[in-house]
């Protein structure tokens, strides 16, 4: 027995995308992209890079230990000589011994700073230090430290009070600069080889040619990706968590690598 099927016409096919895109952009942005990480390679060097660094931001660990513990696998498998934590461990207090024991395992230098999260979470700032130096890294509080190889020097700022701490770059050395809003960039007096930021989640939901629907205060048009400012090229990087409703479209989270 011979089946005839409709025929599908231009204006058949539009109409059944139609109805299908809405629960494939919902399919898509629930249960794929929140845990779809991509590893984005930024070269800064003309030729041949002497570091790679590995940048990862707003976690905002819930307990997701799988998810967590997979992201600390891809870092380690990309061998960076320093990695750069850029704020927003969690948001509840309670999450974060958890959190920080799964970071112990990264095997490179891990050096981080505060995101606002973390202070509205209250957490213990001391037990951060300890285990970012576990790793042979620090937790910068408006502070600065050098690479145990003394070619770079890492500031981290804080941002307390709308401003970053005057980080002055050191000469001779590669200066990288921790912050967690980039918007901030634009209040800074000096020059570094390299910003990093996050904050912006990338909006977590971006229309195509449009962007993101909303990013949070302190972001600007510095939404995501590598922007070249005043202070030096300063990268936004979209984040691996997600804050308010489990959802990204468009935007992956992130594990971001720089050779400079």
């Amino acid at each position: 027995m011979n089946t005839r099927f409709p025929k599908i016409t231009r204006r058949r096919f539009l109409f059944l995308a139609a109805l299908a895109s809405p629960g494939l952009v919902a399919a898509d942005a629930s249960w794929i992209e929140p845990n779809w990480v991509k590893v984005r390679t930024v070269k800064l060097s003309d030729g041949q890079p002497s570091h790679r660094i590995v940048q990862i931001t707003d976690i905002h660990h819930k307990g997701d230990r799988p998810y967590l513990e997979s992201v600390v696998r891809q870092i380690n498998r990309l061998s960076p000589d320093a990695v750069c934590f850029t704020g927003d461990l969690i948001e509840e207090k309670k999450f974060a011994p958890d959190a920080l024991r799964i970071l112990e395992g990264v095997k490179s230098p891990l050096y981080g700073i505060p995101g606002n999260h973390d202070f509205w979470g209250r957490a213990n700032f001391g037990q951060f230090a300890q285990s970012f130096a576990r790793t042979g890294g620090a937790w910068l509080m408006d502070a600065q430290t050098l690479t145990a190889d003394g070619r770079i020097l890492i500031s981290g700022a804080t941002c307390l009070h709308g401003r970053p701490a005057p980080l002055t770059p050191q000469p001779g050395v590669k200066n990288i600069l921790l912050l967690h809003y980039p918007l901030l960039n634009e209040r800074l007096t000096s020059q570094y080889d390299l910003l990093l930021a996050g904050h912006s989640h990338g909006g977590q939901v971006r229309l195509p040619f449009f962007g993101a629907l909303v990013v949070p205060y302190w972001v600007g048009r510095y939404q995501m990706g590598l922007f070249r400012v005043p202070a030096g090229p300063l990268y936004v990087n979209p984040g691996l968590g997600w804050i308010g409703t489990p959802v990204r479209f468009n935007c992956r989270p992130e594990i971001t690598v720089f050779e400079i």
